[in-house]
Formats: C-alpha cells, structure tokens, sequence
C-alpha cells in the first residue's frame, strides 16, 4: 500500500524537478513519439472505418457477380430465393460521335446499360449544366436518352439536349454525370461514361457474337441481413468452382482502385516507417535523458536516506514521478497526434472521395500505452537505482554511482516496446528490417566505438601534435564508456536521419519518374502492321518524338511443360482470372527500358525464350526454366522462360505480362499499341481518328492528372511527417552530448585552475564534438546504405543504391550536428566560474 507521505515525496519531486527543468528532454522525447504514432494512427483509423462504411457504395451493391457472359439465371433465382434486392449491367468499350451538322467528331466512350434500381448502394449524382454542381439522385436515365461525363461534351462540342449517336441509336443528352458511385478503373475506366438504361441497348445493335462485355450483377441485402449476402457470396464461390464457370468472379472492393494501390501501399509503408524510426530515437532519447536525470539526483537519494527515508519510499515515489510525467507526455503527444492527423486528412483530401467518420479511441490507448512503456521501460530502470544509494554518498563522493541495468529488465522493456513498434508497422517484414535493423546497428556502432576509442589513445602522440588535440583525445580516451555511450546515440540518431532522407529522396524520385511531366496520356489500339509506317509518321510531323511502339498478339495460356491448365488448377482468385482470360502478349529484340530484369537473360532474337514479369509468374507459380504454350488464334506457340522482369504497373507506359525476346514473329495475328504525350488542341485526335478510322484511341489524360495530384499529395504528407523524425533525432543528438555535462564541468575546472585559458578549452571541446560527430555519422551513413537496401528492396520494391558519397556526407553532418548541440548544450559549461564547480565537486 502506498502511504500518504510518499504521494507527498512523489509531489514535490515531479514539482521541483519540473521548474528546474530536468524533466523537460524526456517530455519532448515521449511526446514526439506518442505524436508521431498516433497521427499515423489516427488516420489510418478513420481511414479504415471510412472505407469499412463507403466499400458498398463502392461496389454499388454487398455482392457483385462479374461475368463475361450474359449472367446465369440461376444465380439471379438464387439471390431472389434469399430475399436480396439485384440490379444488372452490361459495360464495355464503343465508339460515340456527334451529328454530322454539329461536326461529326468521335470519341471512344465507355458504355454502360443498366437495370431499374441501380445502383443499389449509393448514389448517382447528376446535373444539367457543366457550371452546375451535381446533385443525387435514385432514378436512372429515360428511355431514348444518356447521361454523359462532362468530358464527352467538351471532346464532341455537344450540349445537354443534343443528340449522340451511338451504334445504330440516336439518343438524347439528358443529363450530364459528375458521380457514379462503382466507377472502378482499367482502360474502360478512363473513358468518358455513356450511360443508358437497359432496354435501349439492343436499339443499338453493339453487342455481336465477338464483343468484348462484361456483365454483372449486383445483390444487396435488407438492412440487418448482411449474414444474408454473406451466404450468397459463399453459394456463388462455390458454385462458380463447381461447374467451372469460365469468366466468372466475385468482385470485391480491393479491385476497385488498382491504379492507386502501389503509390499507396508505398506512402502508408513509409509514413509507417517514419513514426518507427520517431519511436526508436525516442526511446534512445529517453534512455540517455533517464540517465542524465539518475546522475543528477543521486546526492538528493542520499541526502534521503541519512533523514531516514527507505529505499521502498524512495522508489514508489521516483515510480510515480514518472508515471505522472509519462501520462503528461503521453496526452500532449496524443493531443499534438490528433491535431496533427487533420493536417493528414486536407493533405490527403484527394485519396478520400467522402468525408471520413470520427476515429475510434484505440491510436489514443496505443499512443498512451507506448509512453507508458518508454517511460517506464527505458527511463525506469537507471532512475530505481537512486534507491539503492548508501547514506555514506553525503561523505564519500566515490559510492553509490550507478550501475549498468539489469539486463533483464533492459531485455524486458525492450522487447515489449518492440512488441508494439511491430504492431503498429502493420508490415511485418518493415517492422523486423526497422527494429532488427536498428537492434544490430546499436551494438555494431557501440563495437566499433569501443575499438575506435583504443585506437585513438595511441594515434595521437603526446609529442608533436597540437596541444588542443591532445588535451581532447585524453578527454575521450579518460573515460570510454561515455565515449562508446556519445557516439552510439549520435550514430543512431544520425543513422534514422540519413536512413530517412535517402529513402525519401529516392522513394518520391521513384514515384515522379513513374508519371514524369511528359508522361504518355494517349493509349493508341488496333493499329494495323500496314498502317505502322503511316501512324509513325503521322506522330512525327505532330511533333511527338518519344513514344512507345510495341507490337501486340491476344493468346490465352494452355499448357505449362507440356501440361494442360485451367482455372480449376489454381485456388487463388487472381490466378484462376489470369488463366481464364487472354492475354496480351508482344516480342521485341531489346527489353523495354522501363523494366528491370529481375533473373534470367534476356538474350535478343533468342529463338525458343520467353520474358515473364514476376508478379505473374508468382502468382501462377512459374520459374526460370519452364515452357509455356499460347494459343494465338488457333496457332500454338511455345517458349522456354529465359528471364524475369519487374514491371511498375502504376507507371503510364505500355507493359506486358509476356513478352518474346525477337523481333519478328511469323505468322501470328499482330497489331499495334502506341503510347505517347499528345500535343495540345482537339485538331490532333480528331485527325488520327479521320486519317486511321479502326484505330482506338484512349485519352488517360484526367486519370494521369489525378495521379500526379495524388503523388504531390502523398509526398507533401510524408514531408511532413518527416519534421516529427528529424525533432527526435535532434532530441537524441541534443541529449547525447548534455549527457556528459557534469563531468566536462568537473574536468574544465581543473584545466582552468590549472592555468589553460577559455580559448584553448573552446578548441578543447569543438575538437571532441567533431571527431565523435564525424565518426558516428560515419558509422550512420555505412548502417544506413544497408538498413536502406534491405527497406527498398524487400518493403518498398524499388531499386536502390546509396551513392559513394553518402559516407562522407554523414561524417560532415554529423560533425557539423554534433558541434552545433554542443554550442547549445554545453554553452554554460564554459562560463560557469571555476570555484562553483570545484566546490560542487567537493561537497
């Protein structure tokens, strides 16, 4: 039981200990990583919530059913059996163009047909005007009439009330469309949308025998009835596995958005990243600070104990202390984290297509949970030892210093802390190369500082060299443990700075380059082997002089070393699609610049190779060495894997899944795909479609440009998180050098007393603060370049490589970082008069 006597001792220590300033660097460390994490937290939170409440609405139903075929009756009798609610529609790619008097243009449109009650969750938005917002509503067009996107309007010079020719159909603009609710994505998803209701569909006389469509059901269920849609999600897996229905799949909201997904995953991985490394130096802060403050109180304890306090009064009351001081900390952080997080949201407005719902209270139990546990993990231990100090200290100066921790309780508070760094990573592969990584550099650095120290102590002879040099080099050599503590704690704050800038610097440079300024915004289909020369030259005197230019053959996979596959060989989804489907395959002689070769050769116009990108090989199961068959309009042909390439999927080029290593292919079905920038002006589109009527040309412009905002916003995000890592490990920097205060007070004083002047004492202390700072940067910058690799290839999937002057930028950073903490730091050391510290000392 506690006694009132020592909440009482708890109270003016905490009190005194505040107004004196002590306590501030371990406030500041904890609050940066409790803000750090629970900013994070607390979007990701709302974040998830959000997308939990709105992925119906994206879906436009609970269930969607997607086939390639018109859907079978027995999964509609079957939904109608459960009592849910369905809704059809049938998509696919056309041409729409306006009446001849109003200039006849053209534009490759998505179509979209639909049943009365779509969608059945969420909501069409519709307006009549182009300076009008849009507005919701529950109705789906008249007959004999569309709703368009307002891109069609401006690429066709049309208005609301004019006609649109589409197929065999003239149908009357009635509304413009400015929310479709289950948009989605892909090539059809870059169109401007022709929406129509079903009924007019066969008016238009589209879809033939050979069409590419796709057709889908949606289902939803009354509210409180979701275990409802549930069952019918688990009928249709099992009865589309059953009768091996080819086409079909069960769609969900992760293929909602697959365009942004990469970029995402990389931000959310990064911003993770970034409040690890907040949390790591954090804790590194905490343990020096705690330590520092031990130091400083270890006459008070036996001051205590002569007046006759316990060691039990003593420790109970140090405990309390800091639990009062880490829920001070721990709410300041949660508070900055939550203010913070709101900065994330405006930052991040454009991934979020509606407004987020209120966080739940768990980023603040968390953030609460890891100050408690830095505090009391890290900080704890080295504060109890003041409890064991002999009343004999008040006499005897040389008793009572403190002990290394048990290693124990340092394991305990570690792998406990470590513990919620990998659970707050949500990647555990970033969280074990984060947290090992560092781990292992702190022993490295403490290794290879122990050694540096020996060394130093008979680089510099006592002879010869300046008598500055020499006087600093003693100073470190006097006492190495400080020395091995100094340079370890600026080596890993120095270590999470480096790692983060680099990784920065090459992750944003990563992202640009994926959607360059000039990037392609013109996807051009169906171009025939005989029109090549034409089109090229069509481009030229356009003025497009980059682009991409790559054959393209349809052929679906039926055998893999000489055995027959099929959906049903695959239990994974994504697998059982892939097989299902056509792929598009091309050849060339060189690998296209923008892969990487990830194994194999590619070797050029090799006979008998193929080049698979690794996601598909993954994902089928497929390694170097094994032969696939295509079927190319009826024509087999086989290969041998020769390579392995890594394609970025969010990057705007051309990109195929298979691709043969020649740059001839006979008597195969061939045509053409073309990517490029295209030149400003309407005139351009409208005379490529003229002069080469069978071509399609796909304008990615809007999505191009929405993805280029979404990587400003994303990189604005993580540049601002980036402030909270840089705040800690100027923390840790700023409490590794104060951490020897004492003891350079006591070893000045005696170099005064004994006769050397403030200038040479000034030199004294620059050349210790440079020499530890330009090693530990050393040291940060080597474990940097391999912590960095190790995230980039294995967590972030980007190639990287640090650069050969990164080392020696570290060792002048941290020289340069080291000396201006111990400006700030130790600034008082050098004035502080000679008899105060003697006498201090003394007492």
């Amino acid at each position: 039981m506690f006694h009132a006597n020592t909440f009482l001792l708890a109270w003016r220590q905490t009190v005194r200990d505040f107004r004196s300033g002590e306590l501030r660097l371990l406030i500041v460390a904890v609050m940066l990583a409790v803000a750090a994490l629970t900013a994070v937290g607390f979007f990701a939170d709302r974040l998830k919530i959000g997308l939990a409440r709105d992925a119906r609405q994206l879906l436009g139903g609970d269930v969607i059913l997607a086939t390639d075929t018109p859907t079978p009756a027995g999964f509609v009798e079957r939904a109608r059996a459960l009592g849910l609610a369905t809704a059809t529609t049938v998509s696919f790619p056309s041409m729409a163009r306006a009446d001849e008097a109003q200039g006849g243009a053209s534009r490759l449109v998505s179509v979209k047909a639909v049943s009365p009650g779509y969608p059945l969750r969420g909501a069409l938005q519709v307006s009549r005007d182009l300076e009008q917002p849009g507005h919701p509503v529950r109705d789906i067009p008249p007959r004999g009439s569309v709703w368009v996107d307002p891109g069609l309007l401006e690429a066709l010079q049309l208005k609301v009330g004019d006609a649109l020719l589409l197929g065999d159909a003239r149908l009357r603009i009635d509304r413009i469309l400015t929310l479709e609710p289950d948009r989605g994505a892909g090539f059809l998803g870059f169109s401007p949308r022709v929406l129509l209701q079903e009924a007019d569909l066969p008016a238009t006389g589209l879809i033939q025998p050979a069409s590419r469509v796709t057709y889908r059901l949606a289902v939803a269920a009354a509210d409180g009835r979701d275990a409802d849609a549930q069952a019918y999600t688990r009928w249709a897996e099992a009865e589309i596995a059953a009768t091996r229905l080819r086409g079909a799949r069960v769609e969900s909201l992760e293929s909602g958005r697959p365009e942004m997904r990469q970029t995402l995953d990389r931000a959310e991985k990064f911003l993770n990243l970034v409040a690890l490394l907040a949390a790591l130096l954090a804790a590194v802060a905490v343990a020096i600070a705690s330590r520092d403050f031990a130091s400083r109180h270890l006459d008070d304890c036996a001051m205590l104990r002569v007046l006759g306090q316990s060691q039990r009064t003593i420790a109970l009351s140090y405990a309390l202390e800091f639990a009062a001081v880490g829920l001070l900390a721990s709410g300041l952080g949660v508070a900055l984290g939550f203010a913070v997080h709101h900065a994330f949201v405006v930052l991040l407005a454009g991934l979020v297509e509606t407004a987020l719902p209120a966080a739940s209270a768990w980023p603040a139990l968390f953030g609460l949970g890891v100050g408690l546990t830095l505090l009391f993990g890290f900080g704890l231990p080295p504060v109890l030892q003041l409890a064991r100090v002999p009343p004999l200290r008040v006499i005897r100066r040389d008793v009572g210093e403190l002990k290394p921790a048990s290693l124990l309780v340092l394991a305990a508070g570690a792998l406990g802390f470590a513990g919620l760094l990998l659970a707050v990573s949500s990647d555990l592969q970033l969280g074990l190369i984060a947290v090992g990584g560092f781990a292992a550099a702190v022993l490295v650095f403490a290794l290879l500082a122990w050694l540096a120290v020996h060394v130093l102590r008979r680089a510099v002879p006592e002879a010869g060299a300046p008598r500055w040099l020499v006087l600093a080099t003693r100073q470190v050599c006097a006492r190495p443990g400080f020395a091995v503590l100094q340079v370890s704690a600026l080596a890993v704050g120095l270590l999470a700075l480096v790692l983060l800038v680099l990784l920065r610097t090459d992750l944003i440079g990563s992202w640009r380059a994926a959607t360059p300024p000039d990037a392609p915004n013109r996807f051009v289909i169906n171009i025939q082997p005989e029109q090549g020369a034409d089109f090229q030259q069509a481009l030229r005197q356009a003025g497009v002089q980059r682009y991409d230019w790559y054959p393209m053959i349809r052929g679906r996979l039926v055998a893999i070393n000489g055995r027959e596959v099929g959906a049903g060989d695959y239990a994974e989804a994504r697998a059982k699609r892939l097989v299902d489907r056509e792929f598009n395959l091309s050849h060339a002689a060189e690998m296209p610049a923008h892969n990487q070769l990830a194994a194999g050769r590619w070797v050029p116009d090799e006979a008998d190779g193929l080049s698979v990108e690794v996601g598909l090989a993954e994902t089928l199961g497929l390694k170097l060495g094994d032969r696939l068959r295509f079927d190319i309009a009826g024509l087999a042909s086989e290969g041998r894997i020769t390579s392995l390439r890594k394609v970025d999927w969010a990057s705007m080029r051309v990109n195929f899944f298979v691709m043969f290593p020649t740059a001839r292919m006979a008597d195969v079905p061939t045509t053409y795909i073309a990517a490029f920038k295209a030149p400003a002006g309407a005139g351009f589109d409208n005379r490529l479609s003229r002069d080469f009527p069978n071509i399609t040309s796909i304008d990615v412009s809007a999505s191009l440009g929405q993805v280029q905002r979404v990587l400003d916003q994303v990189i604005r995000a993580v540049e601002f998180l980036f402030g909270f890592t840089l705040a800690a490990g100027l923390v840790v920097l700023f409490a590794a050098v104060v951490a020897t205060r004492e003891q350079r007070s006591r070893e000045f004083a005696i170099m005064r007393a004994m006769g050397a002047g403030r200038a040479l004492l000034v030199q004294v202390q620059r050349a210790e603060l440079l020499g530890v700072g330009a090693l530990a940067g050393l040291l940060a910058s080597l474990a940097a370049a391999a912590v960095g690799w190790a995230l980039a290839r294995y967590v972030f999937d980007f190639s990287w490589n640090a650069a050969l002057w990164v080392p020696l930028a570290g060792a002048l950073s941290g020289a340069l970082l080291a000396l201006a903490a111990g400006w700030w730091g130790l600034r008082e050391v050098l004035r502080r008069p000679v008899v105060e510290t003697l006498r201090k000392a003394a007492a």
